[in-house]
């Protein structure tokens, strides 16, 4: 599992580092600037929890259990709904995407919450 949580942290490093220059770069001339915002949102959430999948990983080494898987999957789900869901507003326009991105947050936060009780069996 520490493997598997590795890879995909590395994979949410690299495409949120793609798109916050692509962000910065194509996409700025095209969106307004609470557009742009909104986008640069998910960048920020997809790369804070890209290195926290890596504090999973260790984590997963150093105490394995079911809390610490608990974290990795909510901080992979909670991160493709809410960073997803504010590209795809962002992009689209579409305000009703909005509605997903707190159900992306909350299982951001359970994720936060399951690695704080990991070491404590």
């Amino acid at each position: 599992m520490d493997r598997l949580f590795f890879t995909i942290a590395c994979a949410f490093g690299f495409v949120g580092v793609a798109l916050g220059a692509f962000a910065a770069h194509a996409l700025k001339a095209h969106l307004s600037p609470g557009q742009l915002a909104t986008f640069e949102v998910g960048v920020r959430y997809q790369l804070i929890h890209a290195l926290a999948l890596l504090a999973v990983a260790w984590a997963a080494t150093r105490w394995p259990g079911k809390r610490v898987h608990a974290a990795g999957w909510l901080f992979v789900i909670g991160t493709l709904l809410f960073a997803g869901s504010l590209y795809a507003l962002s992009l689209t326009g579409l305000r009703g995407l909005g509605m997903v991105t707190p159900i992306g947050g909350v299982a951001l936060l359970a994720g936060w919450v399951c690695l704080l009780w990991a070491p404590w069996r």
